[in-house]
């Protein structure tokens, strides 16, 4: 007989993202993650002591690997008007996967009673208004970021999912807004840090 695999801890995130897509968020307990990781409930809980910390490794996995798309599609549009912005569209290109969808609603309903959740997307989406922002034309940018969020939480809610022309066409309206959009008298400038960023692409 071969050695049995050894369980590791993506493999209970695995796990919890299964219970997720299952019974959603209120289906996430320990009992139902090792059984459906195919483990005992002391092997869960020798990673996570409870379900707050589950949920909690859930985010920092898809934070983790959201930052990883977002720097990789941002070096990608190092040529674009806002390699930021231009970066995070085009990470919104690909349709939403059915568990990516159930675990950015499951987390949303944790976080009505989490407070450390909250505090781990606030800080996210701190750091993501601060680069958004970093560009001499601060309105434009936050415009149509919030524009990109917004095509995001409708999807995500699965109040609207475009068809991939849709996508397309709404995706190329939001970048017009970028470059489009009048900024006013007094831009603000762009950091020395990005400055030279830019300079170095170039």
């Amino acid at each position: 007989m071969g050695r049995r695999r050894k369980i590791t801890a993506n493999d209970i995130l695995d796990a919890v993202e299964r219970v997720v897509l299952s019974f959603g968020a209120a289906g996430i307990s320990i009992d139902a993650v090792a059984k459906e990781a195919g483990v005992s409930k002391s092997r869960v809980l020798y990673d996570h002591r409870s379900k707050s910390t589950l949920l909690e490794a859930l985010v920092d996995r898809h934070l983790n690997a959201e930052k990883v798309r977002i720097r990789k599609a941002v070096a990608e549009c190092g040529d674009t008007p806002h390699p930021e912005l231009f970066g995070r569209i085009a990470v919104a290109e690909p349709t939403l996967s059915d568990a990516d969808r159930a675990v950015a609603m499951a987390i949303s309903v944790a976080m009505i009673n989490e407070k450390r959740l909250q505090s781990k997307v606030s800080a996210w989406s701190d750091e993501e208004e601060k680069l958004i922002g970093n560009t001499d034309r601060p309105m434009a940018a936050t415009i149509a970021h919030l524009a990109l969020l917004g095509f995001y939480w409708k999807e995500l809610s699965d109040a609207h999912v475009a068809d991939p022309g849709e996508r397309r066409l709404i995706l190329d309206g939001i970048r017009a807004i970028f470059t489009s959009f009048p900024e006013s008298d007094h831009p603000r400038t762009v950091s020395a840090d990005t400055e030279s960023k830019q300079k170095v692409s170039l």
